[in-house]
């Protein structure tokens, strides 16, 4: 008696397209970067922070592709990512890991997103100038689950049972990277290059699958900005799909982060200067710690000889990594610990309280918004002369530099 086999990949590749194992990963993985690329294009750098115009043929096909594979409103996304730059690190901050935790947020990031989506005042409040033509009001809003429902039918007639996997991988893809990765490793671990007042951090320099969203703490510095990548070894893949799409005409850059310019022949601060200033301010700060760094260690170590201050009891290493959180950082959004620590320790050195002091003066410089240019440009000439009165050469050195932005 014959005996019939039953050739496993052959039984589930019973829809239209029949493809080896590998080319349903294939099939996966480029439908959920689509999905991606309309995340960080349409929804975050277009919708939220208005950092270019699309087309209305990618704009649309945005709106679409991203109903078919995650449901979302393009208002309640867009507000909710609105609030969360408003309200960053608060309470009121929709998912932030220093508030709910990072096990949380990344294991629960879409039901915090689905509890703030029900939330109309953040919608009235954060979602103006969203789409609201009669697609958006009688389909997307209205049906916005009916889309994923659209999706597995579709992928179960052109792959089969195997179309109900890639499916399932498609549903999982944005809850897990963007509510749960970048919502929440992007406020805990990674690398800084902007002191902004908030925990943001990139995650890795490059990051494929992600579409350039990976770098997070340079998107908080620059929130408006269109392209995300800031230092040369650090590659947006949005970016580079924004400039094709610009380059055949279906998009347009309005704003990218400025690079910072200098005129080292400028011997005192003009209005060009304090302008370049705001516009840099987070990257200036974070070059303060940079320049002083060597101070500061050696006046630590110091410190520990000497036994004085609370960095005495801690390892070089610790007592260096906590003064330089405590520099990088405002003293508000320390804890009540760290402040105590802080102001202990500036008690026995004179020369981290001078440092520690300008710092802070010079953060204030452009929270001072009613102040006219020419108050600014006094107050911040007024900071360089007395940071080169300290004698300390790194602040000398600071200061020097800080007048040629241009």
């Amino acid at each position: 008696m014959e005996h019939s086999t039953v050739n496993i990949p052959e039984f589930f590749s019973t829809g239209l397209v029949d493809l080896p194992w590998w080319g349903y990963i294939v099939v996966a993985l480029a439908l959920t970067h689509v999905t991606i690329a309309g995340v960080t294009i349409f929804l975050h750098r277009s919708q939220a922070h208005r950092g270019l115009d699309l087309h209305p043929i990618p704009s649309h096909f945005f709106r679409f592709w991203l109903w078919l594979t995650t449901g979302m409103v393009t208002k309640e996304w867009v507000a909710i990512h609105r609030k969360h730059h408003a309200k960053c690190e608060t309470a009121e901050d929709p998912h932030s890991p220093m508030i709910y935790g990072i096990r949380k947020v990344l294991t629960e990031g879409a039901e915090l997103y689905r509890a703030e989506s029900k939330n109309a005042e953040t919608l009235q409040k954060y979602g103006h100038g969203t789409p609201n033509d009669w697609m958006e009001r009688n389909v997307y809003s209205r049906f916005s689950w009916q889309g994923a429902g659209l999706m597995l039918v579709t992928n179960l007639v052109l792959f089969g049972p195997l179309g109900a996997s890639i499916w399932a991988v498609q549903m999982a893809w944005i809850p897990v990277h963007a509510a749960g990765v970048i919502n929440g490793i992007g406020h805990f671990w990674g690398y800084r290059h902007y002191t902004v007042n908030d925990t943001s951090t990139n995650i890795t320099p490059i990051a494929f699958w992600i579409g350039g969203e990976e770098l997070h703490n340079n998107h908080h510095a620059f929130p408006t900005s269109a392209r995300f990548s800031m230092r040369w070894y650090e590659f947006d893949l949005g970016w580079l799909y924004i400039n094709i799409l610009q380059f055949f005409g279906l998009a347009t850059v309005k704003k990218v982060a400025p690079r910072p310019r200098f005129d080292m022949n400028k011997m005192a601060c003009d209005a060009d200067t304090v302008q370049a200033v705001i516009a840099h301010r987070y990257e200036i700060v974070t070059n303060y710690a940079k320049t002083l760094k060597s101070t500061c260690k050696e006046e630590i170590l110091r410190l520990r000889q000497s036994g004085s201050s609370p960095l005495a009891t801690m390892r070089e290493g610790k007592a260096f990594r906590s003064f330089r959180h405590w520099l990088h950082s405002d003293i508000q959004q320390l804890s009540p610990e760290n402040r105590a620590s802080l102001q202990e320790t500036l008690k026995h050195s004179d020369r981290l309280e001078t440092i520690y002091s300008l710092r802070q003066e010079l953060a204030k410089l452009w929270e001072r918004s009613t102040l006219s240019k020419e108050e600014m440009v006094t107050k911040l000439e007024d900071w360089c002369k007395r940071a080169e009165a300290t004698g300390i050469a790194q602040l000398q050195q600071f200061s020097r530099r800080l007048r040629s932005y241009a």
